[in-house]
């Protein structure tokens, strides 16, 4: 009998020990599909490092309206304009880690401002991460109706006869505005004057307001005034034509062979989010851009559609960032 309570013992010891370090292992994993499974409970903020009425400030409004029907809960845009999108970015990759902070990054924020100036305070790799890649966009070269160029053609041969004279206005320094505006002068020779403003909004309100001869910003930001005659757009930076702007060629149809280069937007969070919350909101994501009312604003603004896996979309990050080091430093492009 004195045997049997030992080994009984024994048991109870082993049974308790083994259930001691099975609740205190899953610990961490428990909390976090914790705060999973009750995310969103509050509304979310969506860090947007433009100004209002940018190309890709009117688009993240776009998808966050889709995004917050998905998940049922309130998505507030936060812009946080300036310095080439550094300062919104350097905001998003300090924010907490709950799930509640989401940013919408792209190629500037995450390949071209890294590239250009090495010392900001945020790594484009470490720094996030990834939820999804979106879109794709592209930009468009827009004059004032006044300027007597019709055409890609007209333009440059305008532009070679007055070096420097034409004033290009462009979202920003680093903005992929700027840096389309500097491989099309790198390509053709021609030489304009750069005049940044904060975002394609304010770019293409400087053309209207005669402050810049023309500008090259997103689609987003010019067809529809092109389409009002308020603008005359000459060409767009696509490899083929966009369905929204069908009867616009591109500028390698236009003169320049190759030229070709296009901008993206994607979802992400600061680094340390927990998986749980990334893979819920991926799913949130994806299902938000896939919708007809999504669909069609990319589509009318020249964008496509490119939702993918949170692995997809680190793996496209750090290839865009080694491309723009290459692109950029091949361009001269200095701060």
């Amino acid at each position: 009998m004195r045997h049997s309570c030992s080994g009984l013992r024994r048991l109870c010891l082993v049974a308790l020990a083994a259930f001691a370090a099975g609740a205190a292992l899953p610990a961490s994993e428990a909390a976090a599909q914790g705060l999973a499974s009750a995310w969103p409970s509050k509304p979310i903020r969506f860090i947007v490092p433009w100004t209002p009425g940018s190309g890709t400030d009117l688009w993240s409004r776009a998808f966050a309206a889709r995004l917050q029907e998905t998940l049922g809960q309130s998505v507030v845009i936060d812009n946080r304009g300036g310095a080439g999108t550094v300062i919104g970015t350097e905001i998003a990759a300090k924010a907490p880690t709950d799930g509640y902070t989401i940013y919408v990054g792209g190629s500037v924020s995450l390949a071209i401002s890294p590239a250009i100036y090495p010392k900001v305070a945020y790594d484009p790799v470490r720094d996030f991460a990834p939820v999804s890649l979106v879109s794709r966009f592209y930009n468009a070269i827009a004059v004032h109706p006044s300027l007597p160029a019709k055409s890609v053609k007209e333009l440059i041969a305008l532009s070679r006869r007055q070096p420097g004279v034409l004033m290009m206005a462009s979202a920003g320094n680093g903005s992929t505005s700027h840096l389309v505006g500097e491989l099309f002068m790198a390509m053709t020779g021609v030489k304009w004057t750069h005049v940044p403003y904060k975002g394609g909004g304010q770019s293409v309100a400087g053309v209207l307001g005669g402050e810049s001869h023309f500008t090259i910003s997103p689609v987003v930001a010019t067809a529809s005034l092109a389409r009002s005659g308020k603008l005359r757009v000459l060409a767009v930076t696509s490899a083929q034509r966009l369905p929204g702007l069908p009867d616009v060629p591109t500028v390698a149809e236009s003169g320049v062979p190759g030229f070709e280069y296009g901008g993206w937007n994607g979802i992400l969070v600061p680094a340390g989010t927990p998986p749980e919350l990334v893979a819920r909101l991926n799913a949130a994501t994806v299902k938000a851009a896939q919708t007809p009312e999504f669909r069609e604003v990319l589509e009318q603004d020249g964008s496509q559609l490119v939702a993918g896996t949170p692995e997809q979309f680190a793996a496209f990050i750090r290839s865009e960032y080694e491309r723009h080091v290459r692109l950029i430093k091949a361009a001269g492009i200095r701060p």
